[in-house]
């Protein structure tokens, strides 16, 4: 799949490929970081690799955490609960889960899921969706970065 998106890029004119590259990035399980890694291989300098895959990755995780926020409005709206007032056992767990886990699960989620499923799924247990949406940024600029550095340095390399 790396192949063909890296083709993709290729095929692009030089100057349209940093958009090729947010198109690409916003795709899940391609994300910031091997989008960074795509427009690296495709010659762009590192700055606009990067820039560009995390501006696409970010555009598609708002649209995951925006649709996930509105459909659990929606959800408390129909069951007639107030989103503020939660049982004592759901406190204790938002208190320590919001304590340790927004951050962590945006930080090292994208080991496991795409950011777009992960953000989705903070936004339905915790609706703190400007939390999210912040951890959610700080987390795709980290990995789009820390990627597109390790493929200018030769440590990341896609073999055709």
């Amino acid at each position: 799949m790396l192949e063909a998106l890296q083709e993709f890029t290729a095929t692009v004119p030089a100057l349209w490929q940093w958009a090729a590259i947010i198109l690409v990035a916003a795709i899940p399980f391609v994300e910031s970081y091997f989008g960074s890694v795509l427009g690296v291989f495709a010659g762009l300098p590192l700055w606009i690799a990067v820039a560009a895959a995390v501006i696409g990755n970010i555009i598609s995780m708002l649209v995951f955490v925006f649709s996930a926020d509105k459909a659990r409005q929606g959800v408390l709206a129909r069951r007639g609960v107030d989103p503020n007032k939660y049982s004592k056992k759901r406190q204790r767990f938002l208190k320590l889960f919001n304590k340790y886990g927004i951050a962590g699960v945006s930080l090292l989620g994208q080991t496991l899921l795409p950011s777009q499923i992960t953000s989705a799924m903070l936004v339905s247990v915790t609706g703190q969706r400007n939390k999210v949406i912040g951890w959610q940024i700080v987390s795709i600029l980290l990995w789009g970065t820390a990627f597109g550095l390790l493929a200018t340095v030769g440590v990341i390399t896609i073999s055709g």
